[in-house]
């Protein structure tokens, strides 16, 4: 059979359409233009009038076929995209068509790219997970070196709540249950010189006396949110057994913690020191009900609106009128009286109380009436009663 230009252009032009798709694909998707596929079309443009130029003239079938069949009816010489069904103008809208579809699949999909270029400042540097005798130090003393230090620098500061789970009152954050809070609350379960005691059956020794150098001193006074908390500023000590102690803030409760031969107080005052090598000492003022306190009053009279929070004093304090007038003191070794209740801290405790008035005591029992430690074993410690 002789292979006439007609049936060879039946043949090849399906696959130049074909290939003219493919490439006007491969073209869309690396962006270039689609100059190949146009080429093709353009070449097929002139196959097909070359075709029908050779062609026979109309109307010349081929006898051999039978006249009955639709598909064999068509001249020899019909041209080729009638063979294939489909035009020279379809041909390029199938092109254009398809360089759409691939572009618009591209852009569906962006590509997202991470800034490694991006600023120090704006990348979250890794967190360090702080060693737990780190975690276990006294959260209040680290408030009141943090207050200390802005109250220098004359900046108010403002504290977030303090999220340690515990608290006074008796339930599952109970003080029976501080030690098992957690692992640096340990000593307050299982220590064996914790306080506050009952102080009793002291031996009767002449104790060195308490130097105090105390003086007037701007001061602030906190709300933690389980006491009322005055941090002085800097230069307030004492000397005791020849090791000196900065002063380092004022606690008050309700009732008293510590108790003398069982008797229990309205009120007390923990002034807590620490000397240079981190040891604590702490002075106990008992207070009962009687005369105005005129330093507890400019405490009162600066309590911050909200806990948490601190507030200063436009009034400077005398702590040396913190004291009462006799200074012997009973003393023994404890502990701090609240989580994480560290041991090895120097209680000396004031014999003689000073007084509140009455209204002083409801100020403080309005905002805390109850935030004292419940009594603690005393497990055979010594107590030394100064004469």
């Amino acid at each position: 059979m002789t292979t006439t230009p007609a049936r060879l252009a039946c043949r090849v032009w399906p696959l130049l359409i074909a290939g003219a798709l493919s490439l006007a694909a491969q073209a869309a998707e690396h962006g270039a233009a689609s100059a190949p596929a146009k080429e093709i079309v353009e070449k097929a443009d002139k196959a097909e009038k070359a075709d029908k130029s050779a062609a026979p003239p109309h109307g010349n079938t081929r006898s051999s076929l039978a006249p009955s069949s639709p598909a064999r009816t068509r001249p020899a010489d019909a041209p080729a995209e009638a063979a294939s069904g489909v035009s020279m103008t379809e041909l390029r809208d199938l092109i254009d068509q398809k360089i759409a579809e691939v572009r618009a699949k591209q852009e569906a999909a962006p590509v997202v790219k991470l800034n490694n270029n991006a600023p120090a400042a704006a990348r979250k540097a890794p967190v360090k997970k702080k060693p737990a005798a780190a975690a276990a130090a006294d959260s209040n003393s680290a408030q009141a070196t943090a207050l200390a230090g802005a109250h220098r620098n004359g900046q108010p500061m403002v504290l977030e709540a303090n999220e340690q789970p515990w608290a006074y009152a008796a339930g599952p954050t109970g003080p029976d249950q501080w030690g098992k809070l957690k692992p640096e609350f340990a000593q307050c379960g299982s220590g064996k010189r914790q306080s506050p005691i009952d102080i009793r059956d002291g031996i009767k020794v002449t104790l060195d006396p308490i130097q105090f150098d105390y003086h007037a001193s701007g001061f602030r006074v906190l709300d933690t949110g389980r006491t009322v908390q005055v941090n002085v500023e800097a230069g307030n000590s004492i000397t005791v057994n020849g090791r000196r102690y900065e002063l380092q803030r004022i606690e008050f409760h309700r009732p008293s913690e510590e108790r003398i031969n069982g008797r229990q107080f309205e009120m007390s005052a923990h002034l807590v020191h620490r000397d240079s090598e981190g040891r604590t000492a702490v002075v106990a003022v008992l207070m009962d009900q009687g005369k105005d306190h005129p330093m507890v009053q400019l405490v009162w009279n600066s309590l911050p609106l909200e806990k948490h929070t601190d507030q200063a004093s436009a009034v400077a304090i005398d702590m040396a009128q913190m004291l009462p007038e006799q200074k012997q003191y009973l003393t023994y070794m404890g502990s701090l009286t609240a989580p994480p209740c560290t041991e090895g801290v120097l209680w000396m405790v004031m014999k003689q109380p000073a007084t509140l008035s009455r209204d002083q005591i409801a100020v403080f029992s309005r905002l805390y009436p109850m935030n004292a430690r419940p009594l603690q074993p005393a497990f055979g410690r010594l107590v030394k009663d100064g004469q």
